[in-house]
């Protein structure tokens, strides 16, 4: 359990002993499962700012809960710097084992966030341990210290490209992964590589060069570890690219292989972390490919993705997502109707991040060509919740 799990969940007990409720009441008054609750509070499950406001209005806490969460990705990162910093200066050496084992351990923290932290709240705060580490670079060190240095300023770099992708800042979003790459070609990471490559090709996908995503996707696969994650995600990349080119047949057989790939692996231990392949993604990444390729059988599979989620209530830019895929399959199915309250839902929650804006405005654009009536409240839901993008 990291440290802001195990703070959440000693606060959601103490919150809930002191109020008299059992799991099953709190889970009445928050509108979630039994087991969901239970999960949290035992450590089992990632909590979000989301999960936690809606806690804290269940058990009147008056924002006891959110603010459990708010010093790992707001300004708690400068106080971990200074910790850092206090940390180094007393070891006899300029960066010791401590101040690595710290730096890998916040690198893991911010990839576990990413998934339900808004990219411009998560950024400032790997910007800040990303400086940190560059700071150290020209410290005295032994070979092993420099060199895993260097992965973990890979791993950084990485993550604050990406947040850059999600905020379509393409000049940072393009340095810090050149940065990133060079890192894991010193180092030899082949997964940093990788996951590079994949992280190119998501960028293209959702710019609408398919057929470089293709490319870029199945150069990830090639230097990818066999036993890592990045090679399953690259995988389910080409499917998507594959899907957007129009051939179903390929779309298919990339399925296919990336169930393969997930029903091999165990789930991992900390399956929200953004750079570990959570087999149970499998679905999700399904019902994108499939409503992209115009596959009937992506309403089905995009209805079970929402409720898995839902109950698990832990991923809400997930359900986002998942909502725009039923929306784009009940469109291409002539439910316009249903598909604008699906896109509605997605867009008003406010999880849709700038680079999958896109898909958002796809759906849109596909619900005012039926012109329905639902198509005016669609746009103007659009119209309000449209995210400002910087070049």
């Amino acid at each position: 359990m990291t440290e802001p799990m195990g703070r959440f969940a000693s606060e959601l007990r103490r919150l809930r002993v002191d109020r008299g409720l059992s799991y099953r009441a709190l889970a009445e008054r928050a509108n979630r499962g039994k087991s969901y609750i239970e999960d949290l509070e035992k450590g089992r499950k990632p909590p979000n700012a989301a999960v936690a406001e809606n806690l804290d209005r269940a058990l009147d806490a008056r924002g006891q809960l959110a603010a459990t969460l708010h010093a790992v990705v707001d300004d708690g990162g400068e106080a971990e710097i200074e910790a850092l910093e206090l940390a180094r200066r007393v070891t006899a050496s300029d960066v010791s084992a401590e101040t690595l084992d710290r730096l890998e351990q916040a690198s893991d923290t911010m990839a576990m966030a990413y998934a339900t932290t808004p990219p411009e709240q998560l950024l400032p705060s790997v910007r800040r341990h990303l400086d940190y580490v560059g700071t150290l670079i020209d410290a005295r060190k032994t070979l092993a210290q420099h060199q895993r240095l260097l992965v973990i300023g890979g791993w950084f770099s990485l993550l604050r490209a990406t947040l850059h992708i999600d905020l379509r800042q393409t000049a940072a979003a393009s340095a810090n992964l050149a940065t990133a790459a060079e890192l894991a070609e010193q180092t030899g990471h082949a997964e940093i590589a990788a996951w590079c490559w994949e992280t190119r090709a998501w960028d293209v996908l959702t710019s609408g060069d398919y057929r470089q995503a293709l490319e870029l996707s199945q150069r990830a696969q090639a230097v990818a570890p066999a036993d890592g994650s990045a090679i399953v995600q690259a995988t389910a990349q080409e499917g998507r690219a594959w899907a957007r080119l129009g051939d179903q047949q390929e779309t298919r057989r990339v399925l296919d292989h990336v169930d393969r790939l997930a029903a091999a692996r165990p789930r991992p231990e900390y399956p929200e972390h953004h750079y570990r392949y959570d087999p149970e993604k499998a679905n999700a990444y399904a019902a994108t490919t499939l409503s992209w390729a115009g596959d009937p059988a992506a309403e089905q599979v995009a209805r079970d993705v929402i409720a898995e989620l839902l109950e698990d209530g832990a991923r809400p830019r997930r359900v986002a997502s998942a909502r725009l895929d039923l929306a784009l399959a009940l469109l291409a199915g002539g439910r316009p109707d249903e598909a604008a309250a699906e896109a509605g839902t997605a867009i008003a929650s406010g999880r849709i991040v700038p680079s999958n804006w896109w898909r958002a405005r796809e759906v849109v654009n596909g619900v005012q060509q039926t012109r329905i009536a639902e198509a005016h409240d669609l746009s103007e839901i659009a119209a309000v919740h449209t995210p400002a993008i910087s070049a």
